[in-house]
């Protein structure tokens, strides 16, 4: 009906997966990793980085020091949220002038939570320099700018990763 959230096979399969709920059980902190040997950065959706990675000055760090080393960057609905606050080295913010998508207003005023989220989503992208672009609510989208890759809600989720894993693969950035 109207309102309602598909579910897609990606995130049924994940709740079935035991193997990764148990490695997720154990999660380590940010700061305790060592990052040199990762190639992307990836920042899962739902409403919590709204919160926490936003505002998290090891979060922020990671992020421009995976972007200064050119490597990729992915979000999908409200995990841009973690690019909000970071910079290149020239002191640009990482996603001015860069294609990119999130959580929409539309879609978080569908869901009613607009009064209860600490900050628009699309309007900060957009008050720094992004290119936000969007497309119906819930439909899968999906942007490629160089080493960014963006998803716009829980429906793009698939089709983020699955770009996220061909850029890896070594295709060439769009």
């Amino acid at each position: 009906g109207e309102g309602e959230t598909p579910n897609p096979p990606a995130p049924r399969r994940y709740n079935e997966d035991t193997e990764t709920a148990a490695l997720l059980a154990s999660t380590v902190k940010l700061d305790s990793c060592d990052f040199a040997a990762f190639d992307c950065l990836f920042f899962p959706g739902g409403h919590g980085p709204m919160w926490d990675l936003a505002e998290d000055p090891v979060c922020i760090k990671l992020v421009e020091a995976f972007w200064a080393s050119g490597k990729l960057v992915g979000a999908v609905c409200h995990g841009p949220a973690a690019l909000r606050h970071c910079k290149t080295a020239e002191g640009s913010y990482i996603v001015d002038n860069k294609r990119m998508t999130a959580f929409t207003n539309t879609e978080e005023a569908a869901v009613g939570l607009t009064s209860v989220v600490p900050f628009s989503l699309e309007d900060d992208l957009k008050s720094k320099g992004a290119d936000f672009s969007t497309g119906p609510d819930w439909a899968p989208r999906v942007c490629v700018h160089g080493k960014l890759i963006t998803g716009q809600n829980p429906s793009s989720s698939e089709q983020c990763a699955t770009e996220v894993l061909r850029m890896l693969s070594g295709a060439p950035m769009m």
